[in-house]
């Protein structure tokens, strides 16, 4: 194998401890866990652990594999935000660790079955962990083992983080680690970090089999106060321990990181049957919805010809299939009739998906707000801009992210006219305002302020989004392109070039801040 990792892979230190392929620590070492005043957690500070977090991060968002899919990250959310909550109430989330980490659920183009936590309150979520899920409550049950891995510090207490490291050099030290250990191979680690310091950090990250149980008994408890069926983690359990027994064949990394243990698959039935009560249902369609995201999902976690034509395939579901899973089958046949651009297919596939949706028993309106996003990413895919905006005039005025983007889609193709234009980039300057790392709102509005008459602001806009995925270089060329760009005595540029030089000189300390760090680590 070379010795340059490939960039795509190079993030994987995101897997830091939650899904690193070790194995766990021996039954002897239970009982031995440091509490959250220790050594070790004062030396892994809150600060110390969400700067590494920061730094991993900026890796991850300039990869590939780091996938912003907005239908499927608001679903993410749905389910993420009342753990989040939830776990605030119940004192998990502390004022410290709140004040300071980010609460961030994010999505990976990836067919394995996998999720991680990350130092700093960052969770990631493989679309193949989604495409397996039965419910919204076996998936919510993943998120609530995560959460409660970076709620309770176990990466600080499974680290003791040497106070001569600088943090460049423990989050290289993770990536080569990770790296390697997915690789299997040391070249992979020696890429990223000298051989000796991996050892040792190779045996602080594991976490131990008390972690997980931890992780487990509260992560049992905030899936069920904040909602959750109580089913949702024994059956993601079982679900997880067949497929592993069936298909050994490197598949389901979580499972090498997180082992299922007879006696914890056992705690977990223990756990339903002492908590049989079911929570009311959610808002209607919650079912449906998570279907189509699982098809969503298995979709586009491998978008190969040949993988999209065995989805393209089910187009004819049977009917003696549950309606759910025949929603689920057009959507995915529809979906993949998209990217492969058979319009045509994918315009049956979507009819009979709609009158599957009018024929439920109760109203799905949830669902029917897929289904016309998807009409729309037919119809701009046929160049029917007219037609893509009037599938979703009716969610107009919802605020909702997806809705955003793709009105800036059908505005870009021509619907609406200038109108179209100007009320989509308005709507977007507003999100950034609140939620400047949103990159993909930045992206569209660099695309929609030149057909505005508005270069300036597209180049700004640019230079954010490189920011926002951790690309300074990138930022800084394109808010000096900027500079440039600036027309002497005309106000608008005015207002417009000062906010440029006021974000190039941000940057600019960042940048001779990371070249600092990068000094000490060597």
């Amino acid at each position: 194998m070379s010795k340059t990792l490939p960039r795509s892979r190079r993030w994987l230190a995101a897997l830091c401890a939650a899904s690193l392929a070790l194995p766990a620590a021996p039954l002897s070492a239970q009982n031995n866990l440091p509490a959250l005043g220790d050594a070790a957690t004062e030396d892994f500070g809150v600060a110390t652990e969400r700067r590494i977090g920061e730094q991993i991060m900026r890796e991850i968002r300039r990869d590939p594999d780091y996938f912003d899919d907005p239908l499927l990250l608001e679903y993410l959310q749905s389910l993420w935000s009342p753990l989040v909550v939830q776990s605030r109430r119940d004192g998990h989330i502390t004022p410290d660790i709140d004040a300071r980490f980010t609460w961030e659920a994010f999505l990976v183009r990836d067919r394995s079955v996998n999720a991680f936590a990350l130092p700093g309150g960052y969770v990631g979520v493989h679309l193949g962990l989604i495409a397996i899920t039965a419910s919204r409550d076996e998936l919510a049950s993943v998120l609530a083992h995560e959460l409660t891995h970076v709620t309770q510090r176990h990466i600080a207490r499974g680290v003791s983080n040497s106070k001569k490291q600088s943090l460049i050099g423990l989050a290289a030290m993770i990536i080569g680690v990770i790296a390697a250990s997915r690789a299997g191979s040391a070249d992979a680690a020696n890429a990223a970090i000298a051989g000796g310091q991996a050892a040792s950090i190779q045996g602080q990250l594991n976490f131990s089999r008390d972690m997980e149980r931890e992780a487990d008994r509260i992560g049992f408890q905030l899936l069920t106060e904040a909602g959750f069926s109580a089913a949702g983690m024994a059956s993601m359990f079982e679900k997880l321990d067949q497929a592993s027994r069936l298909n050994d064949n490197g598949s389901y990394p979580y499972l090498r990181s997180h082992p299922l243990t007879t006696e914890r698959i056992g705690e977990a039935r223990s756990r339903l049957g002492t908590n049989q009560a079911r929570p009311a249902p959610g808002p209607n369609g919650a079912s449906f919805e998570h279907v189509l995201a699982q098809a969503r999902a298995r979709v586009l976690m491998d978008t190969r010809v040949d993988a999209l034509r065995r989805w393209q395939a089910l187009d004819s579901p049977r009917s003696d299939l549950a309606a759910a899973q025949r929603l689920a089958d057009l959507y995915s046949s529809a979906l993949a009739s998209v990217l492969l651009r058979d319009t045509a297919r994918a315009d049956g596939a979507i009819a009979r998906a709609k009158s599957l949706l009018a024929d439920a028993a109760r109203p799905q309106p949830r669902a029917a707000r897929w289904l016309a996003m998807l009409e729309a990413h037919a119809l701009l895919a046929r160049n029917d801009a007219a037609g893509a905006e009037a599938a979703i005039r009716p969610l107009a005025g919802d605020g909702s992210r997806p809705v955003m983007m793709m009105s800036a889609e059908v505005a870009l193709a021509g619907g609406g006219g200038e109108a179209a234009l100007r009320r989509s980039a308005e709507d977007l300057q507003t999100r950034v305002a609140t939620q400047p790392g949103d990159a993909l709102a930045w992206l569209q509005l660099a695309r929609l302020w030149p057909r505005l008459g508005q270069p300036l602001r597209a180049l700004r806009a640019e230079g954010e989004a490189a920011y926002a995925v951790g690309d300074l270089r990138g930022a800084v060329d394109r808010l000096r392109a900027g500079q440039r760009l600036v027309r002497p005595g005309n106000a608008s540029d005015f207002i417009e070039a000062s906010v440029i030089d006021a974000r190039l000189r941000d940057i600019q300390a960042q940048q001779r801040a990371f070249a600092a760090e990068e000094r000490e680590a060597r």
